[in-house]
């Protein structure tokens, strides 16, 4: 269990430190294409490296599972695309705050798409986490925080399509293994930013000089790889609603890292709004009602 929990935390940690070496990029030049072509391209070949060498039988797009993840991929892609292009005009810290959206609209998706009605508990969550996300925002600073528009609007389309990727990934694919699962997956994400944002860096020297690549590597680790694969070893060991309180760990890592790193300033009544959206969280899952048992 304890393993578990730990690996589920790990697995956060490193999607909570995106943002920030997101932004570091930034300050040395790099532009939202190539960010995300090296984080996508170096993923796609360390999980394709990964599954080659665990010797599992590998799936074609002949396969359906194989299809859907694939095609599953774009969501992905656009999320990398929409959430970085978000905190080029907000701190990182509102980028992440702003992500974290995707936990209510979710649960909307489940209840439209699959008739899955929420409960009592779920709704008062949501007034708690939209509650959260003002105070987080920085809505009620006596600074007066002036945010981008363009930032808000890319840091909620960003929770949109990571909330078509959490309610769609977990009903398909169930035949392959994690580690294949997540490599077409990510072959997919790769394959829309590649459209999107032709690899020119690959013959205009800037993969190399400056070092483009040095930027991808950590990256794609933080992002691509270690989190499916640390969540699908540690989820099945704490469950899923211990899961989903662990994984919201990303939240306050993000904002650290994003005042060490990036030196942004939050203030209480930032921290009071992030205390408030992971509280709501906790509550949201751990008074989920328990499944009836089944009928012999």
């Amino acid at each position: 269990m304890w393993k578990g929990i730990l690996l589920v935390l790990i697995g956060a940690c490193s999607f909570g430190i995106l943002s920030t070496i997101v932004k570091l990029g930034y300050q040395q030049g790099f532009t939202l294409g190539e960010l995300c072509s090296v984080q996508a391209g170096f993923g796609m070949l360390a999980l394709w490296i990964l599954h080659f060498l665990s010797g599992r039988k590998t799936s074609g797009l002949n396969n359906r599972d194989v299809r859907t993840s694939f095609i599953l991929g774009s969501s992905t892609g656009l999320v990398s695309i929409t959430y970085y292009q978000s905190v080029k005009y907000i701190p990182a810290s509102i980028g992440i705050v702003l992500l974290m959206q995707f936990t209510w609209m979710s649960m909307l998706a489940e209840w439209v798409i699959y008739k899955k009605k929420p409960t009592a508990v779920q709704w008062i969550a949501v007034v708690f986490i939209l509650t959260g996300t003002l105070l987080a925002g920085g809505v009620f600073n006596s600074s007066n925080m002036q945010l981008d528009w363009r930032g808000i609007g890319f840091g909620l389309l960003a929770a949109a399509f990571y909330t078509i990727f959490i309610v769609v990934s977990s009903r398909v694919g169930q035949s392959l293994s994690p580690v294949l699962k997540s490599a077409w997956i990510v072959t997919g994400a790769f394959i829309i930013i590649t459209v999107l944002f032709p690899p020119a860096y690959l013959i205009n020297g800037r993969f190399t000089q400056p070092p483009l690549w040095a930027w991808g590597m950590p990256l794609a680790l933080f992002g691509t790889v270690l989190p499916p694969f640390l969540f699908s070893k540690g989820m099945p060991q704490t469950g899923v609603a211990l899961g989903a309180i662990l994984s919201a760990a990303e939240l306050p890592v993000a904002m650290i890292s994003a005042t060490i790193l990036l030196h942004e300033s939050v203030s209480p009544l930032q921290i009071a709004g992030v205390i408030i959206i992971l509280g709501a969280i906790v509550m949201a899952n751990l008074m989920k009602p328990k499944a009836a048992p089944a009928h012999a």
